[in-house]
C-alpha cells in the first residue's frame, strides 16, 4: 500500500493526472482555499450527503468513488465504494487517481483526510450548519466540478423553496421541539446544527439548542424538565422507530397528551442536501398540526 499511496502523490506532483482547463479557486466550509489547475473531472466523496450534493450539482458522472449509504440518487448505488465515511479504505482511494476528494468534518477522520493532502491529493471539506448552506454547497461544487450551470440553476430552485417556506412558517407562534436523533443512548442536537435551522424555519424552538455539543447525549430527565410540546425523531430507515412510542409512559408530558409524537424519515432531515426541504416541509406540517391542538 505504501508504494502505491508513494507512486501516486508522486505522479499528481508531478502534473501527470490532469492537465488542461481554466484554473479553479474555491474556500471550503474551515476557510481553505482550494486551488486546481482544472475542474475535477475524477471526484471521491466520503460522505452520503456530499455524494448527492455531487449529483444535484450536475457533476455525478464525475464521481469515481464513494463512502458506504450513498444510496440516493439510483446512479450513485453503483459507483465504487471506498469504505465508510469513518472507515475510509485509503489504498482504494489511491487506486481511483482521483483529483479531488470531497470531505466531511463532523463524519471523516482528521488522520485520513491529512493523509491524503500528504499526498498532494486536494481535499475540500464541505460542512453545512444552515439550510441557506445547502445552496451555496451546491454552487462550490459547480465550480469545483464544472458544471456551474446546473449547479446554479439547483441552487436557485432550492433558495426559491426555502424562501417560500420560511415566507409561510417562520412567524407562527412558537412551538417547543425535542428533536431525538436516537434513543439508546439517547441523543439530540443544538442550536448550531442544520437540523435546529429548520425547526427555526417551521417557527419552532429547539429545546436543547444551548447544549455546546452539535449532537448532545442526554437523558430522560433532562426531556421531562425541557418539557416539549412535540417530539419528533427518525431513526434509521423509512419506518417510524418503535422507541418514538417509548414516550407515551410520561402522560404529563405535553407532547404525548396532545398526541405530538412524529416521525420524519432520516433521508428528509438528516442529510445536508436539498431533499432537505422535503423534510422541513413535513415538519412544518407537524407543528401546525400541534398548534391546532392547543
Amino acid at each position: 500500500m505504501q508504494q502505491t499511496l508513494l507512486a501516486f502523490g508522486l505522479m499528481l506532483a508531478a502534473g501527470l493526472i490532469g492537465a488542461a482547463g481554466a484554473a479553479v479557486d474555491v474556500t471550503d466550509d474551515q476557510g481553505q482555499n482550494i486551488r486546481l489547475a482544472q475542474p475535477a473531472r475524477r471526484i471521491v466523496s466520503l460522505a452520503p450527503h456530499v455524494t448527492e450534493l455531487l449529483y444535484a450539482a450536475g457533476a455525478g458522472d464525475k464521481v469515481v468513488g464513494v463512502v458506504q449509504y450513498s444510496d440516493y440518487p439510483e446512479a450513485a448505488k453503483k459507483v465504487a465504494r471506498v469504505g465508510g465515511y469513518t472507515s475510509v479504505d485509503m489504498e482504494k482511494v489511491v487506486a481511483l487517481k482521483p483529483d479531488l476528494v470531497l470531505a466531511w468534518k463532523s463524519g471523516n477522520r482528521d488522520a485520513h483526510l491529512d493523509k491524503l493532502r500528504g499526498l498532494g491529493i486536494p481535499v475540500f471539506i464541505n460542512e453545512p450548519r444552515k439550510i441557506e448552506d445547502v445552496a451555496r454547497s451546491l454552487s462550490q461544487l459547480g465550480k469545483l466540478a464544472g458544471t456551474e450551470a446546473v449547479a446554479e440553476a439547483a441552487a436557485k430552485a432550492f433558495r426559491e423553496r426555502h424562501a417560500a417556506l420560511q415566507a409561510r412558517y417562520s412567524t407562527r407562534p412558537r412551538v417547543r421541539t425535542f428533536y431525538e436523533i436516537w434513543n439508546r443512548p439517547l441523543m439530540t442536537i443544538n442550536g448550531e446544527h442544520l437540523i435546529s435551522d429548520v425547526i427555526r424555519l417551521c417557527g419552532g424552538e429547539n429545546v436543547f439548542a444551548r447544549l455546546p455539543v452539535l449532537a448532545p447525549t442526554i437523558d430522560t430527565e433532562a426531556v421531562l424538565a425541557a418539557a416539549p410540546e412535540v417530539i419528533v425523531a427518525s431513526g434509521m430507515g423509512e419506518a417510524r422507530p418503535e422507541w418514538l412510542d417509548d414516550w407515551r409512559q410520561w402522560t404529563k408530558l405535553q407532547a404525548v397528551s396532545r398526541g405530538n409524537l412524529f416521525f420524519i424519515p432520516p433521508d428528509q432531515i438528516q442529510r445536508h442536501t436539498p431533499r432537505i426541504l422535503d423534510g422541513a416541509e413535513r415538519l412544518c406540517g407537524q407543528l401546525e398540526e400541534a398548534r391546532s391542538r392547543r
